[in-house]
């Protein structure tokens, strides 16, 4: 667990805007045009609209995207009734999860009212502003009347989260465990300690999956819910038991799982030795369980635990549910959130747990690889495909099961807007992937020993993006991949320095050596260099053994270009070589080169790699549109780095006049193009967005997209190596595994477009 002091806390919600949500407009109000659509008179037009038709309130107002965080504050968190308003940072801490997780926007109403007839009827009352209320932090048995009655009176979906998000996650955890522990869902024996709220939900829950009810035994502070007992009240009473049993001590023997939804250390190591093989045991009291992790693994080595904790495997979270579940419901105007929404939630959070892990997920949790099994069978909160399993999964239920007022018709298309939504969607890297997958091509990776390299591998062939292929020591390579469970089964994995490679080797040497023996190489000299990766790998595409190469993440870069010029030679006239770097950003991607090869390129040299820049872009279906920047405006200064780049777009202009492409100009005027044309509206780049930015040396193109990726919170690909007769690609030191990815699809790309023409610079 997180730790913290008093005084932290009460900084962290004090500093600043006191509390930790606001409102914020999402329409134009800078102008008295502005205002006066925006309130008086204008706002009268879809007023009238919605009183002639009351579904019209979801196209002209806010209610299609909101969502009342309602308590009375009778159950808060561990602090039990502490009232209406001493729950309010609670339910704050509620809206601010809905917004960062799914974009759900919330208004958190504390409502002092115990009585459950005046709760209901100000719920009710205040509905109409809602296209969901999450009931929270609201005391049992009152709490399950409340949801009843206000379910059947409303149209919106109404949803305790105390109840239902702790029975939906939990149970993708139990569907998970049982796979992994090859029981079956209506066979297992189930103990449930705790007859609150969240132990009554989730039993109901299990149930509907597959559970016995006779197989459901219920424990409260009074003992086992049992015949003869006449304490219980109704919601207790649907799980009265015919049993001798009285403890939880006496119940817990043989029973295949275990559910705590009660009080810290209730469940002893003796009790937990007690129960059937491979138990199952979700200890969820908050903040410390029924029993400690630690004691319950002494306990047995056989179990699958989880708890409510984030500091343990399988934490069982609620923000896996509420978000998305709201999300799909309020995307199709659900009336309600049913049953079987709720099931479909459960199974979708099942599903995406057995997918692999996304790199921003196991950075987050500092693993390496998470991947399906004992201490993984639930997904993790910030894993960013959440919204598009979860969501998508409750928004098809509501339609199937007709509580939907909208239909979606195109999935696709709403798993995009869903991505779009929280900013995870990138047009341009989605289009190189889909592309790269029309044609896989046989990508070789240099560095296969490296484990993100072997991962990014792993995706690559999973998504069937390339046919990679390995260079590498085949048993290091293995052992990476058991180690951190990669799956790299049937993948080629060619050693250069094998024996079993000596005929390869002599090929490739001789290839080499024919190339460079004028360039004072000897034959020798060349059967050395062959042993190098590098070449060799250059070498295989060379003699279309392969179609792209990649190396560089442990690896200098001139150590990758040396041969692969001296191998593959240039597709150009002028045999000129550059570097792109792809930066996106959430105006869109933007080009930048030269930023790794041409120290201080000359005014030709800055000609052709424009040229190059422009053919490379081409190839992603985008026009490029392209600005020579330097410190100064079209020929204010007439010598340095703006006389070149001045000079290089006369020649541009002259010798190809259908590119769109000017400067020499200042990056801000040449980004800014309201500036741009208020100024120099002689400009050839008009009224075009540039997207392609030419630097005039190699050290203002490097510190501009560093900056852009450290300030600008741009991700950036590349370097994209330019001016080779076949791709070969070079990766940062620093790559991400999803990087890698995105250099490999690039390399497809290029490989699916490249053609022995030379181009004419």
């Amino acid at each position: 667990m997180a730790s913290f002091t008093k005084e932290d806390a009460l900084r962290y919600h004090s500093s600043g805007r006191p509390g930790k949500i606001e409102v914020i407009p999402t329409k134009p109000y800078n102008t008295q045009y502005d205002l006066s659509l925006a309130y008086s008179p204008g706002v009268a037009e879809p007023c009238r609209e919605i009183e002639k038709n009351p579904e019209d309130s979801y196209i002209y107002t806010a209610k299609n995207n909101l969502v009342a965080v309602i308590s009375n504050g009778t159950a808060v968190l561990g602090l039990g009734d502490i009232g209406a308003l001493a729950g309010k940072p609670v339910m704050e801490g509620k809206g601010l999860l809905f917004k960062v997780f799914a974009d759900v926007d919330v208004f958190d109403i504390e409502v002092d009212q115990k009585n459950v007839d005046d709760f209901v009827r100000t719920v009710k009352a205040i509905s109409p502003t809602f296209g969901g209320i999450n009931l929270e932090d609201i005391k049992a048995p009152e709490c399950f009347e409340i949801e009843e009655r206000l379910i059947k009176e409303l149209d919106i979906p109404v949803f305790h989260d105390d109840q239902h998000g702790t029975a939906i996650i939990s149970a993708a955890g139990l569907l998970n465990a049982l796979e992994i522990n090859g029981k079956k869902i209506e066979d297992i024996k189930v103990v449930v300690n705790g007859a609150g709220a969240s132990a009554i939900s989730c039993s109901k829950l299990y149930i509907s999956l597959g559970v016995k009810q006779e197989n459901v035994t219920m424990v409260d502070s009074k003992g086992v819910i049992r015949e003869g007992r006449t304490d219980l009240n109704k919601y207790k009473m649907l799980f009265i038991q015919k049993t001798d049993k009285k403890t939880l001590e006496e119940a817990i023997k043989g029973a295949d799982v275990f559910l705590g939804l009660s009080v810290a250390g209730v469940l002893s190591k003796e009790m937990l030795k007690t129960m059937a093989n491979d138990p199952i045991v979700f200890a969820m009291a908050n903040p410390n369980p029924e029993i400690s992790y630690e004691d319950a693994m002494d306990a047995r080595g056989d179990l699958i635990f989880a708890t409510g904790r984030s500091d343990y495997p399988n934490q069982i979270n609620n923000v896996l549910g509420f978000p998305f579940i709201f999300r799909g419901a309020l995307d199709v105007k659900a009336r309600a959130i049913n049953e079987e929404m709720k099931k479909a939630a459960a199974y979708a959070l099942a599903d995406l747990a057995k997918q692999e892990v996304p790199e921003s997920v196991n950075l987050a949790y500092k693993s390496k690889n998470l991947v399906f099994g004992k201490e993984y069978i639930i997904p993790k909160p910030l894993d960013p495909r959440l919204i598009t399993t979860v969501a998508l999964a409750v928004a098809k239920a509501a339609i199937e099961t007709g509580v939907a007022r909208k239909k979606i018709k195109n999935w696709e298309t709403y798993k995009i807007e869903l991505m779009k939504r929280m900013g995870l969607y990138n047009q341009l890297v989605n289009e190189i992937r889909i592309k790269a997958k029309q044609e896989p091509k046989k990508i070789v990776f240099a560095q296969a020993d490296n484990y993100k390299v072997l991962k990014a591998v792993e995706m690559v062939r999973n998504e069937k993006i390339a046919k990679p292929i390995l260079l590498g020591n085949p048993e290091e390579i293995n052992k990476i991949a058991s180690e951190y469970k990669l799956n790299i089964k049937d993948l080629v994995i060619i050693d250069p320095k094998s024996p079993s490679e000596e005929k390869r080797r002599k090929i490739y040497a001789d290839i080499l050596y024919q190339k460079r023996h004028r360039k004072g190489m000897t034959q020798l000299e060349a059967q050395e260099q062959i042993l190098n990766r590098n070449y060799f790998g250059i070498t295989m595409v060379e003699t279309g053994d392969a179609d792209g190469f990649i190396s560089g993440l442990t690896a200098k870069y001139s150590n990758v270009i040396r041969p692969a010029v001296q191998i593959l030679g240039y597709n150009n006239s002028l045999n000129h070589i550059a570097g792109m770097y792809i930066i996106l950003t959430k105006r869109g991607p933007f080009f930048f080169a030269d930023s790794t090869v041409n120290t201080e390129p000359s005014e030709r040299t800055l000609a052709d790699t424009t040229l190059l820049t422009a053919n490379e872009v081409k190839k992603f279906n985008i026009e490029p549109k392209i600005a020579l920047v330097s410190y100064s405006n079209f020929g204010q200064i007439r010598d340095g780095s703006p006389a070149k780049a001045h000079a290089a777009v006369e020649l541009l202009h002259r010798n190809y006049p259908d590119l769109i492409v000017d400067g020499e100009m200042m990056a801000d005027y040449a980004l800014n193009k309201e500036l741009r044309m208020s100024h120099f509206p002689f400009s050839k780049l008009a009224y075009h967005d540039v997207n392609t930015i030419i630097f005039p040396n190699l050290s203002a193109g490097n510190i501009a997209y560093k900056m852009m990726h450290e300030l600008g919170d741009a991700e950036i690909i590349g370097p994209v190596l330019l001016g080779l007769k076949k791709p070969v690609h070079i990766l940062q030191i620093s790559s991400s595994v999803r990087e890698i990815v995105n250099m490999a699809s690039i390399t497809v790309v290029d490989a699916q477009t490249t053609s022995e023409k030379i181009i004419e610079l």
